[in-house]
């Protein structure tokens, strides 16, 4: 595999290209000064978020499997967090904890930003705080995450990526330039039609986005007092599909269309690939990762060239990771646990004036926001669950928590701490369950059109976020009724208990399949939960009442 790696690296050899657009201009007559409150604050912030980033499978993190030359670059001047892990969970819950700052999966599966709170960028722009949005995430322009755009000054969208309702046939000319043969997906994606209107590699949608927020640096970095530039770049989400030289950079051998659509499914599940297709799979996520992390060069290559490090703090971060057939087959983001595969994540900041160093304490999603918000000296309106990396960015402190919780809304709850990760499985109807939110909105499933979020009925009732004035809808669920996508699986794995120092691999499960009352790490993880004044319902269905 490395040898490939090498093979192949020799074989690519060429500039990254650098394209212009007019800038932007931008003022509010609103807005207060937007200097920072402390003069040893970065100006700017850039954040770039790479869906699906697995951080076992970095070289900036230990690995040699594929090649990431520029996210090494970066790390070389970061200050690189070795224990940083999610929250909630899938994208769009991680996409509420980064730009909300309040861990949502205790209340509700997947949605936009709610009434009773704010995106960070409603108070930036009250600030004067000029605010960009670069992405190709399809998800923030549907139902389940249509309004986090709203307040960012500009927003740039590029087409074409994952179930993007783009185009509605394909392109009769596109035989041979550039997408190569693939298997279609099980289901109906939109992707499968749009991989067949890109002429070239800077066509596919990663491409352009990192082109696009280069531009942007280039063009407008130097006409706004401060900003915050926000890349939100889907790669390497699947479909894992990319041109030569990248197809074939790790799996030279393969013949015949290739696998672009990995499976959904735990290591019994009926799909689970041969061993075969299953190094083919993944060989096309480390092509996929390897030219995202080509194309990120060129954002890199903006902020040298615009002098933006002396004054702008860089972050590189991950909503969560992605199964590649790591314990005995698991893929995609089955209903299984949140190992240390999907939960442990890589977090780089490269932060002005700052040598590279490690940081080994804990921290999570929602200290990112917490961390923008001590930048930027924003105080939210909503109850808020981050600590801000700050202190510790500028080393005159470890760290900033004790513990975490991470996980997905009606599946189990993860509690981590400096020496273990445990698990916590629902009990065997997973029930009671409630969701909280005044914008009924869920996960779209685009050829599934009988897969949708129940809609509330009259057990509903006025309730009350912790913290928040603001009255809320609560819709309970029994046994039998109608759940919201992703509860909606009904296997679960009992409990999960890993010891973090002696077994740092988490691969020896201590939990034998439940944790009793009385463990001192179950009662850890019910006084985590009270902090957070998580609703009755998460007691009771994880046996905890």
């Amino acid at each position: 595999m490395v040898h490939a790696r090498r093979s192949a690296l020799e074989r690519l050899g060429r500039e990254d290209p650098v394209a212009h657009v007019e800038p932007l201009e931008y003022g509010s007559a609103m807005a207060s000064d937007p200097a920072p409150a402390h003069p040893d604050m970065p100006r700017n912030v850039v954040v770039v978020l790479l869906d699906s980033l697995n951080r076992h499978l970095l070289e900036a993190y230990g690995s040699d499997e594929f090649s990431t030359p520029n996210l090494t670059r970066l790390a070389r001047r970061s200050v690189r967090f070795t224990n940083h892990h999610t929250g909630s969970l899938p994208c769009m819950p991680a996409r509420h904890d980064v730009l909300c700052g309040a861990l949502d999966f205790l209340w509700r599966p997947w949605g936009s930003v709610e009434i009773w709170e704010d995106a960070i960028t409603y108070d930036l722009r009250r600030k004067g705080v000029v605010t960009q949005l670069v992405t190709d995430h399809p998800h923030l322009f549907e139902s389940g995450g249509e309004n986090y755009h709203t307040d960012f000054s500009a927003w740039d969208y590029v087409r074409g990526h994952e179930d993007d309702p783009w185009k509605t046939r394909l392109d009769p000319s596109w035989l041979g330039a550039p997408a190569l043969a693939a298997q279609p997906a099980s289901i109906e994606r939109g992707y499968d039609r749009s991989r067949t209107y890109f002429r070239s590699e800077e066509d596919f949608p990663g491409p352009q986005t990192m082109s696009a927020a280069a531009r942007w640096l280039r063009e407008n970095a130097h006409h706004h007092d401060r900003f915050f530039l926000f890349v939100d770049e889907f790669d390497p989400h699947e479909p894992f599909d990319t041109p030569e030289p990248w197809a074939s950079m790790y799996d030279p051998g393969w013949r015949g269309p290739r696998v672009i659509w990995p499976p959904y499914t735990d290591a019994t599940g009926p799909s689970v690939p041969s061993e075969r297709t299953g190094r083919h799979i993944r060989a096309n996520y480390g092509a996929k990762l390897s030219m995202i992390d080509h194309h990120l060069g060129k954002v890199l290559d903006a902020l040298d060239d615009e002098q933006l490090w002396a004054n702008t703090a860089v972050v590189l971060m991950t909503d969560h990771g992605h199964y590649l057939g790591e314990r005995g087959g698991i893929w995609g983001k089955p209903g299984v646990p949140v190992y240390n595969e999907m939960g442990h994540i890589p977090l780089m900041i490269a932060w002005p004036g700052s040598d590279a160093f490690e940081v080994h304490s804990l921290s999570t999603t929602v200290d990112v926001h917490a961390t923008l918000c001590e930048i930027f000296d924003v105080t939210p309106v909503q109850r808020t669950h981050g600590r801000s990396l700050v202190s510790t960015l500028r080393a005159e402190t470890s760290g900033a928590r004790s513990h975490l919780l991470t996980g997905v809304w009606g599946r189990e709850v993860t509690y981590v701490d400096d020496d273990v990760r445990l698990v916590r499985a629902p009990n065997a109807t997973n029930r009671p369950l409630a969701m909280y939110s005044n914008r009924w909105s869920s996960m779209p499933v685009h050829a599934l059109a009988h897969v949708r979020l129940p809609r509330p009925d009259r057990r509903a009732t006025i309730d009350f976020m912790p913290g928040s004035p603001v009255p809320v809808l609560r819709q309970p669920y029994g046994v039998g009724d109608e759940v919201p996508y992703w509860a909606s699986a009904r296997s679960f794995h009992g409990d999960v208990l890993f010891d973090r120092r002696e077994d740092p691999a988490e691969v020896r499960d201590l939990a034998s399949g439940r944790v009793e009352r009385g463990s001192v790490h179950l009662e850890a993880l019910v006084e985590a939960l009270r902090a957070l004044e998580a609703p009755l319902v998460q007691f009771e269905r994880l046996g905890l009442d």
